[in-house]
């Protein structure tokens, strides 16, 4: 679905620069270009970064052993 048509941005893509390591919505705004222009599509932009942090939070507290990398 789009989210920002004055920048043709979607969900999917906003989704994606989070699992590429955006941590807040001022990172994916400033790596998709969400909401620079108009701005009216900045609560749904908004909704689906909280969304999709959140979704990530919880499956990282579900598994039993936190993903870390360690050296042995």
């Amino acid at each position: 679905m789009y989210v920002c048509l004055c920048q043709g941005v979607t969900d999917g893509q906003l989704r994606e620069a989070i699992y590429e390591g955006c941590c807040s919505y001022r990172e994916v705004r400033e790596t998709t270009g969400v909401a620079s222009q108009c701005g009216k599509c900045a609560c749904v932009a908004k909704q689906v970064v909280r969304q999709t942090l959140s979704d990530i939070q919880n499956a990282q507290a579900s598994l039993a052993y936190p993903a870390s990398f360690a050296h042995a």
